[in-house]
């Protein structure tokens, strides 16, 4: 597991909800996953928005390895779109930087299933409030 120090215990009550786990964080890739099993709409398969949840998720968690722990991140848009159904196993998507601008992260996020086909591609952009220097210090 790849995680920085200062992510221990950062989880929200829908992370614990929904499974998740986080295996690498950086500022330019995060990969995490679920269980399909508890994240699936009425008729049993993987929910949309789970895939997008896990999408913004991973996104925002890489912006946020960029901003470091005195800054601050926010999603601004998300586009997903739900490729193939799945029924049982595990989701893991990995989001990938395609560009980290001063203000603005944007991120490809492949979301794939245990036997390697890609049920969602989604694409997150992220607003990136960096931490401004001590103005005692300047």
């Amino acid at each position: 597991m790849n995680v920085p120090d200062w992510f221990e215990g950062l989880r929200s009550p829908l992370d614990d909800k929904m499974g998740t786990e986080w295996i690498e964080i950086t500022p330019t890739r995060a990969v995490g996953r679920c269980p399909v099993a508890g994240n699936t709409q009425p008729f049993g398969l993987w929910h949309g928005g789970a895939s997008c949840v896990l999408a913004e998720s991973l996104a925002s968690l890489a912006a946020a390895a960029e901003v470091g722990p005195s800054g601050a991140v926010t999603g601004v848009d998300i586009n997903a779109t739900h490729l193939r159904s799945v029924t049982d196993g595990w989701i893991t998507g990995t989001a990938t930087a395609i560009r980290i601008g001063g203000t603005l992260a944007t991120y490809d996020v492949a979301l794939v299933a245990d036997n390697g086909t890609q049920v969602c591609a989604a694409r997150i952009t992220v607003f990136l409030r960096r931490a401004r220097p001590d103005s005692a210090t300047s």
